[in-house]
């Protein structure tokens, strides 16, 4: 028999995976990543970002719709329906991180929703769990093909690379695609694959998401409509490998005939975040959080202007380094601005990037005392850096602490309690309190439901009671 390529295995793996490879472990994970994904996109529903991409959208129209969330009434044709749900998610950097780096879920999750009600036969929850579990095991797949994708990005967005990729894979596996469409959908994909770096924090980062949901959804129906690309894109330089210097790909060899599988969720966990920002800054948040107490444990009635100097240190990467931030963007991104934040007020909430509070002239103060540096020993990988914050007082005392895993890291886990708490005052924002429990028990519940649409009713549901 001839040998599979990297490509034919992946492809292979799409259409062969079937509910039988799900296990326990893998739902309960899997179900913590949607919940925690409809929720920071329903409040992502409040921001400007998500505006202003429902206002284009809503240019479009086709006899297929899809919901968009949070607005009641209001549908859109399935790829610009999974485009603006999509930058929900991320429009405030509040969704899932994965190690190595991507933001997994909101890559797959709202372009599977938006082809499942356009589908003649309503997809169960179980078909749901399992196309989004494909797209978050080839998303994983493929980031182990290279060494520079475990390290905090340099040059392009990794969503916008391997979340096209899981998209692509998670709409063929719901359309039930056969194993040579599977692998020309990863093939289209490629093509719509990548951004770059720069726009991170800025308005244009969440689009990142958008269109890495939206694309791979556009590619698996191309790919069901006969669309062809390169044979061989995962296993060439100069295909899938352009994106990666040391790209080594491996053929996908899963037990195919039923269990044990072994999926890659199972063994590397995702962090789930307790506040709206790049992953890097919730070990700031905790040592600025820790460090604060010990000030206060010694001098209650501190002032914050006797603080003469606080040096971070933490992994280098530019552009989580921005040392006076002047938009909410900018801010999520900066160790100093949560750190200082922390300081302040004892924690990082949604609240903390609100003008008012990023205007404080104490905050801006405390800004400009407050210093970086960059440890060798601290590598910039979300499984191995830390931040250690020193805090000199006008007394001449220091005060430190050091964060090496921060609550919510895949290391210590949020409580299944905090999580659903996270989802409930995230949805809250724009769902009545019954659309509310009615999506947790839902998702609870997933694989058991016989229709996964009936999802989007609560997620539409006004919060004008008549």
């Amino acid at each position: 028999m001839l040998r599979k390529t990297v490509t034919q295995s992946f492809g292979a793996a799409i259409s062969n995976w079937n509910p039988a490879h799900l296990n326990d472990s893998i739902i309960h994970r899997s179900k913590r990543m949607i919940l925690d994904t409809l929720g920071v996109g329903l409040l992502g529903t409040t921001t400007p970002v998500f505006r202003t991409a429902l206002q284009y959208s809503r240019r479009y129209g086709s006899l297929e719709r899809s919901c968009i969330w949070g607005q009641p009434g209001l549908s859109l044709p399935p790829q610009y329906a999974a485009f603006v749900n999509g930058i929900a998610v991320h429009s405030m950097d509040f969704d899932d991180t994965w190690h190595p780096p991507t933001h997994p879920s909101g890559a797959v999750l709202p372009g599977l929703l938006a082809l499942a009600e356009t589908l003649p036969r309503r997809p169960s929850g179980l078909e749901l769990l399992l196309a989004f579990n494909v797209g978050i095991e080839v998303q994983g797949q493929l980031m182990r093909f290279s060494r520079e994708a475990h390290h905090i990005p340099k040059r392009f967005h990794p969503p916008a690379v391997v979340g096209v990729m899981g998209s692509a894979a998670a709409g063929a596996k719901l359309l039930n695609l056969s194993p040579a469409q599977c692998a020309e959908a990863l093939a289209v994909a490629a093509s719509y694959a990548g951004a770059p770096l720069a726009n991170a924090a800025t308005q244009t980062k969440p689009l990142h998401i958008g269109n890495a949901t939206r694309r791979g959804m556009e590619a698996c129906q191309l790919a069901q409509l006969g669309l062809e690309g390169n044979k061989a894109i995962l296993d060439i330089q100069s295909g899938f490998g352009v994106f990666y210097t040391d790209y080594t790909p491996m053929e996908l060899e899963p037990e195919l005939h039923g269990p044990p599988f072994r999926w890659v969720l199972e063994d590397q966990d995702v962090a789930i975040k307790s506040f709206p920002a790049h992953l890097g800054m919730h070990w700031a948040a905790d040592a600025a959080a820790e460090v604060r107490a010990k000030l206060l444990l010694g001098n209650p009635n501190l002032n914050a202007r006797e603080i003469t100097r606080v040096t971070l240190k933490v992994p280098s990467s530019r552009y989580i380094n921005c040392p006076v931030p002047t938009t909410e963007h900018e801010a999520r991104h900066s160790f100093q601005f949560i750190s200082c934040s922390a300081l302040l007020d004892g924690h990082v909430s949604v609240d903390s990037f609100d003008s008012h509070q990023m205007e404080r002239k104490v905050l801006k103060e405390l800004l400009l005392r407050t210093h970086m540096e960059n440890p060798e020993d601290n590598v910039a990988s979300f499984d191995k850096m830390y931040c250690e914050i020193k805090v000199e007082t006008a007394d001449g005392q220091n005060h430190i602490a050091r964060c090496n895993t921060f609550y919510g890291h895949w290391r210590n886990p949020l409580s299944q309690e905090d999580l659903v708490g996270k989802f409930k005052a995230n949805a809250a924002a724009v769902l009545p309190l019954e659309a509310v429990e009615a999506i947790v028990n839902i998702v609870d519940n997933l694989e058991k439901i016989p229709d996964c649409t009936a999802l989007s009713s609560y997620l539409q549901m006004s919060s004008q009671m008549p």
